[in-house]
């Protein structure tokens, strides 16, 4: 079957090492979407690796990894985690998939992503700057650059030479310089030669093992309100989040897809702008931050902290049909002595669903907040869900009470064994 995890939030909810924890009884682990603006942490026994491309199950030597044609690739990025990851594990190039559908992030979409958020001023959408939304908009006005293209030179740079002038022209319009069309064009293609051993079909084998009922590991990248129809639009980034995008991006028919994971925090957080209707500006905030050492794994930047909002959360879970949730950095609220859940919002003076309002009207809404009981208690050491603290386990409750399906894993650590299983 296809097992597929899936961010609750706005990314930043621990799905690495949800993944990284699954995939040691998978077959094959898949990474659908996004690029290397996302950000997955993984912890274990060889050592810390924050991954962005390669996806998190690569650490099980006896599963295949694959990143499939939805992912947008910066070859740069993914020879320093090949690199990385060459140091600590066993030769991976029977073992990494990369499809040649991927489109490659240039390097004119990293400077045209950093010019058109300085020319947006105020209004910046606060992007990564890693070039994931011009590389998108190229790929749907037939403007990108495949790896198939890569893979033969004279193809590569007879569209190169088309798309690079255009591209110049606007660079230096908003005030950057141009590009060499020889320079961009051979580094392209050295690094390209490195990983050309992993470029490889990734469709047939993954429909072979789908249908041979292997166990298949669908990795999901930022997280559900960063999705570019149902996020905050414009504060989303440029993919679908949603469990349909592994058909589209990795040709794994929907029928396939039978268990649906959502990750969440214990609480919530958000990095760059746009609309966070319980966030902390106060001592509680800059807790959460620092006990949860909440800064962004890609951009380094500190995130936005809050208290759980379970109106995001329902919908979430109804719009992707979440058969269970994964909990993670309960232990982060282990010294709060009261903690607080977001229940629903008013606008106005009336209730307000989230699905009712674009970005404008969430930044306006007041989120309705109901306190709790803190446990003030340890938790990184439990393993078993009946020794946690009894006001943890009401918490847990109340979660499932409000969202209507179960806790199937909860998380009080960054380490592999630091995880309870419902």
């Amino acid at each position: 079957m296809v097992h597929a995890i899936i961010g609750a939030q706005w990314g930043d909810e621990g799905k690495g090492k949800i993944v990284d924890l699954l995939s040691q009884k998978s077959d094959c682990v898949v990474r659908f979407h996004g690029g290397n603006n996302a950000g997955h942490t993984i912890v274990n026994s060889l050592g810390t690796f924050p991954l962005h491309l390669i996806p998190s199950g690569i650490f099980n030597t006896k599963a295949k990894v694959y990143i499939s044609n939805g992912v947008v690739i910066d070859i740069g990025i993914l020879l320093e985690e090949i690199k990385m990851l060459k140091d600590v594990l066993p030769d991976f190039s029977k073992r990494l998939f990369i499809s040649p559908r991927c489109h490659v992030i240039m390097p004119y979409h990293k400077i045209l992503d950093g010019l058109y958020e300085e020319a947006k001023g105020k209004i910046k959408t606060g992007t990564t700057g890693r070039g994931i939304g011009p590389v998108h908009a190229d790929k749907v006005s037939y403007n990108g650059i495949r790896l198939f293209d890569l893979m033969d030179p004279k193809r590569f740079r007879e569209r190169l030479s088309i798309i690079l002038p255009l591209k110049n022209k606007i660079i230096v319009a908003l005030g950057g310089k141009p590009l060499s069309l020889d320079e961009v064009y051979q580094d392209q293609l050295k690094k390209f030669r490195k990983i050309r051993v992993f470029v490889k079909d990734t469709f047939t084998p993954l429909l072979q093992a789908s249908s041979s009922n292997k166990r298949i590991l669908a990795e999901g990248a930022q997280g559900m309100f960063l999705d570019n129809d149902w996020g905050t639009y414009p504060f989303v980034t440029a993919s679908s989040i949603l469990p349909g995008n592994i058909n589209i991006g990795a040709g794994i028919p929907i029928s396939y897809i039978k268990k649906i994971t959502g990750v969440t925090k214990a609480y919530i957080t958000r990095v760059g702008a746009g609309p966070f209707p319980t966030e902390l500006a106060g001592d509680d905030g800059e807790n959460l931050r620092k006990i949860g050492h909440e800064f962004g794994a890609t951009t380094g930047r500190p995130r936005r902290c809050g208290w759980l909002d379970l109106e995001l959360l329902r919908f979430s879970a109804s719009i992707n049909g979440f058969t269970d949730l994964a909990i993670t950095k309960l232990d982060v609220l282990d010294s709060f002595k009261t903690i607080k859940l977001c229940l629903g919002y008013t606008y106005k003076g009336r209730k307000i669903s989230y699905v009712e309002c674009d970005a404008f009207m969430l930044s306006q809404v007041k989120p309705v907040l109901k306190e709790v009981k803190g446990w003030n208690r340890s938790t990184s050491q439990i393993k078993k869900y009946k020794d946690l603290p009894k006001e943890a386990k009401k918490y847990l409750a109340e979660i499932e009470r409000h969202i209507g399906i179960p806790i199937s894993i909860i998380s009080v650590g960054p380490e592999r064994n630091q995880t309870i299983i419902c």
